[in-house]
């Protein structure tokens, strides 16, 4: 079930009216099977493996209350990293290692047939994978007590606002909150609506409408220019930000009309004047689950400065692998982590998003501009496509040709160019703030006069037929 989809208004407001009027306990129990029907939606098949995850999980939490420890804390942890990261190898890697291997070895005339199985990718297996094992490493660490209902437990790691593409949370942070009876607050939830309501216009309005050309212009980079290939990258620069974050915001603003709080996980990060600060803005559940669960225990920054780089560099590839089967994300993540580790001195000790100036963007453009390179290997089919990609892009730049750039940016913004330009001006003006219509404090007709425009833009600019699902649903 996508959230551009009127099943998933109807099971939210039928969540929504339903839940206010009940009991905590019976509160999840309706949250969990709300759940399953937004994630069984796609495919009924996909629920054993989140039920399976959930078991294990939940069996190795019970494990860690035996006083007499007669499973030991490690083995359980094991138990738990090796089941969850199985499942995520088996159905997203699996093939993937096959297929290189079997091209490593041809390339040393070892001689080898492809061959690779029929394996469904089940949406969302590396958001609730990496959010339940947050779960069991932070028990071994002594972080947090284990949970032994099983429903808070299950509900924990199937919430649906935020199941399929994040924010990918702590336990620490989400599971209390199933413990508690949820109590309505009207400020909380106006803001859950203006946040989706901003999320969805970054979805419909801006990703989805720019998602033609850019797949266009990728399907087959060798038949245009550097000029195209530019207008096409930086034109996937804000699909992805837009689609993604625009995701987050739903997620975010639907859990708050279930007085649920999810984690920021975006802070205009286009307005980064450093590699480092960059990550730090974008996708900062990832980043921050990376840093904690990855880069610290390999020794982190406390160590000597090779060992620093290497852990860098690691994390960042890893990180790269994360998002999908296919070296290109391993080259970008790889790229990103060289990025940050000769690319971090640009902020000063106080700069926090929210703090930049006009001044600043002497610092913000270039980094802009080095994010929109990365993303090329991000969204090049192949190492292959990316390398034509950056040829065309420092070779070939004709000024008329039968796909020129003029001609592309005519084809993609001839009439959403202003929108995209209002959208950059009121992410800038509203960078203090959680999100784009975070507009509490203006005067009442004023603020009706921009959510009334709001709608009237999604639905006039929209692609409301189009049905482009969510980029993030393949990782």
């Amino acid at each position: 079930m996508s959230f551009v989809s009127i099943e998933f208004f109807i099971l939210l407001l039928l969540t929504w009216l339903i839940y206010w009027s009940l009991k905590r306990r019976a509160q999840n129990v309706l949250l969990l099977i709300s759940s399953y029907v937004f994630y069984g939606w796609w495919d009924w098949r996909f629920l054993g493996l989140i039920f399976f995850s959930t078991v294990v999980d939940f069996l190795c939490g019970l494990g860690y209350t035996d006083k007499k420890q007669r499973v030991p804390r490690k083995v359980l942890l094991w138990i738990s990293l090796s089941c969850n990261l199985g499942l995520l190898g088996f159905f997203k890697y699996f093939n993937f290692f096959i297929e290189s291997a079997v091209h490593a070895l041809n390339s040393i005339g070892i001689q080898q047939s492809e061959w690779s199985l029929y394996i469904v990718l089940p949406v969302g297996i590396s958001f609730y994978t990496f959010q339940t094992l947050s779960y069991t490493i932070d028990l071994y660490r002594g972080k947090m007590k284990p949970v032994t209902d099983f429903v808070q437990f299950s509900v924990f790691v199937a919430f649906f606002p935020q199941l399929v593409a994040g924010p990918i949370e702590r336990a620490e942070h989400l599971l209390g909150q199933f413990a508690t009876k949820r109590n309505f607050d009207s400020i909380i939830a106006k803001d859950g609506l203006r946040q989706m309501l901003w999320g969805f216009f970054k979805k419909i309005v801006i990703a989805d409408n720019v998602a033609g050309i850019v797949d266009y212009i990728y399907a087959d980079p060798s038949q245009f220019s550097g000029g195209a290939i530019a207008l096409a990258t930086v034109l996937f620069a804000f699909q992805i930000y837009c689609d993604f974050s625009g995701y987050s915001d739903i997620a975010i603003g639907a859990a708050k009309l279930l007085g649920i709080d999810l984690m920021r996980n975006f802070a205009y990060p286009y307005f980064s004047r450093d590699m480092a600060e960059f990550w730090h803005r974008w996708h900062i559940s990832l980043s921050t689950w990376f840093r904690d669960y990855v880069y610290i225990p390999l020794g982190g920054s406390r160590t000597s400065e090779p060992r620093r780089i290497f852990n860098v560099i690691t994390t960042f590839t890893v990180s790269g692998l994360w998002h999908g089967a296919n070296w290109t994300f391993v080259a970008w993540g790889f790229v990103n982590g060289i990025m940050v580790l000769f690319w971090n001195k640009g902020t000063t000790k106080g700069d926090v998003p929210g703090s930049e100036r006009l001044r600043d963007l002497w610092k913000i453009m270039p980094v802009f501009g080095a994010t929109c390179l990365a993303w090329v290997f991000f969204r090049a089919a192949s190492i292959g496509d990316a390398v034509i990609c950056f040829k065309q892009l420092f070779t070939s730049w004709p000024i008329l040709q039968s796909a020129s750039w003029l001609e592309i940016w005519n084809l993609a913004l001839r009439e959403h160019w202003m929108v995209l330009v209002i959208f950059i001006v009121v992410e800038w003006s509203q960078r203090c703030r959680h999100h784009g219509l975070a507009i509490a404090h203006l005067p009442l007709a004023l603020r009706w006069t921009i959510y009334i425009a709001t709608i009237l833009v999604i639905f006039i600019f929209g692609q409301l037929e189009a049905d482009v699902a969510f980029i993030y649903f393949q990782f």
